[in-house]
């Protein structure tokens, strides 16, 4: 009896060609966007070398992001979401054209970085609730979970691939190349969602016309599911805490002890676990994926520990691949329970509420981290993040709601002999 790579469960969504296109953009965007914080970490740095500039840049696109992302629930769930792909993936590229003539050509300030990086945020707050919430227009109820778990394989290689030539590409020839590398990545991302064509989520027309009414729909479909906003919740602690201590903090530890380039390679290791990770995700079968998915965020606490304590780029790998292979177990179970529960119409909604209250401290933890490593000390700061974010994850934990939550098993596939 034979088989063909297709024929495999994990991989069967891939027959489909709205997937496979829809993957491949979203990989190319991580790529992008993976890239992004390390070559304009080290541009701000190179240009001020000043922690708090490099906070307050990175939390400006963050800010925008949160600002917006509810407009972008509401835009995806009543127009065509190829269509805003496209135009958010064009729209990045020309943005981040910008920041890299900047950079290049030497005319780069603070000020002007943060504009630009509020122009990429609010392009993110656009394309996320689309991106997240097409995965199921895309393939067979059936194929759900090994279409997430591959989606996400495909968006860590990418990041893996955008990390590591990151820090490459910084180190060779200066962070205004790394960003034209964006620009192009963003380009071909918008030529790939061009190729999309799928049937839109319906809904009722006559609400079209009524954004707080749909945004109030969306909140009710948030708030009625304990299990949703309890996760919501850790992650805001979560966020916070790893934005500042491994956007922020990482690279100046990085400046001091190990370099630039194995920067990269320390980013690369935590996407190289995630694709482990979303291998071991495709074919879990454990009917309470989301419970086991949320204890394993506990391992985000390892790296601070690591950077706090024993900042070497091979030890430092190994936390950050074994977090990897943990989050990726949770980041398939909360888009499988998402797309199982929540009704596609207001899936995008649900999931705008899910990445302000997921991505809202953000900016806190970006620009808090400079001032607060100031008053503490940087050892001190990156402890007690690991403190907070096993502190959430146990809080989290204590929600019956979210331990009896279940999910419906894969479907088996029939293989032909």
């Amino acid at each position: 009896m034979s088989r063909s790579l297709t024929d495999n469960v994990s991989l069967a969504p891939l027959r489909h060609r709205n997937f496979r296109r829809l993957a491949a953009g979203r990989l190319l965007m991580y790529f992008a966007n993976s890239m992004a914080p390390i070559v304009l970490a080290f541009a701000v740095l190179d240009l001020t070398g000043s922690t708090t500039d490099l906070g307050i840049v990175v939390g400006a696109r963050s800010l925008a992001n949160v600002v917006l992302l509810l407009l972008g629930g509401v835009i995806a769930d009543r127009v065509s979401r190829t269509l805003i792909l496209q135009g958010s993936a064009a729209a990045a590229a020309c943005v981040q054209g910008a920041i890299a003539l900047s950079v290049l050509l030497g005319f780069t300030s603070i000020p002007l970085l943060i504009v630009l990086s509020v122009l990429n945020g609010a392009l993110a707050a656009l394309s996320f609730p689309a991106s997240a919430a097409m995965t199921p227009q895309t393939v067979p109820a059936e194929t759900l979970r090994p279409a997430n778990a591959l989606m996400r394989m495909g968006i860590n290689i990418g990041m893996i691939i955008g990390a590591s030539l990151g820090g490459i590409v910084v180190a060779l020839l200066g962070p205004g190349w790394g960003l034209v590398c964006n620009a192009v990545a963003f380009l071909v991302a918008a030529l790939c969602f061009l190729g999309i064509k799928v049937e839109a989520a319906e809904t009722d027309p006559a609400e079209r016309s009524h954004p707080i009414r749909e945004l109030r729909e969306g909140w009710r479909e948030f708030t009625s599911r304990t299990w949703v906003w309890v996760v919501v919740l850790q992650f805001m602690v979560v966020n916070a805490v790893v934005a500042g201590g491994i956007q922020v903090l990482g690279p100046t530890v990085a400046d001091d002890t190990f370099g630039r380039t194995a920067w990269g390679v320390v980013l690369a290791a935590q996407m190289a676990g995630a694709v482990v990770g979303g291998f071991l995700a495709a074919r879990s079968r454990h009917r309470h994926a989301l419970r086991i998915g949320v204890a394993v965020v506990a391992f985000e606490a390892l790296p601070l520990v690591v950077l706090a304590e024993a900042p070497g780029a091979l030890l430092l790998s190994l936390a950050m691949f074994v977090n990897g292979i943990a989050l990726e177990q949770f980041g398939v179970a909360w888009d499988v329970s998402l797309q199982e529960h929540i009704p596609a119409d207001r899936l995008a909604r649900v999931y705008s509420y899910d990445a302000l209250g997921s991505f809202i401290a953000l900016p806190i933890g970006e620009m808090a981290a400079g001032p607060v490593t100031g008053l503490i000390g940087r050892e001190t700061t990156l402890l007690a993040g690991a403190v907070l974010v096993a502190a959430a994850t146990a809080a989290a934990l204590c929600s019956r709601d979210l331990r009896n939550l279940t999910s419906k098993p894969p479907a088996p596939v029939e293989q032909p002999a």
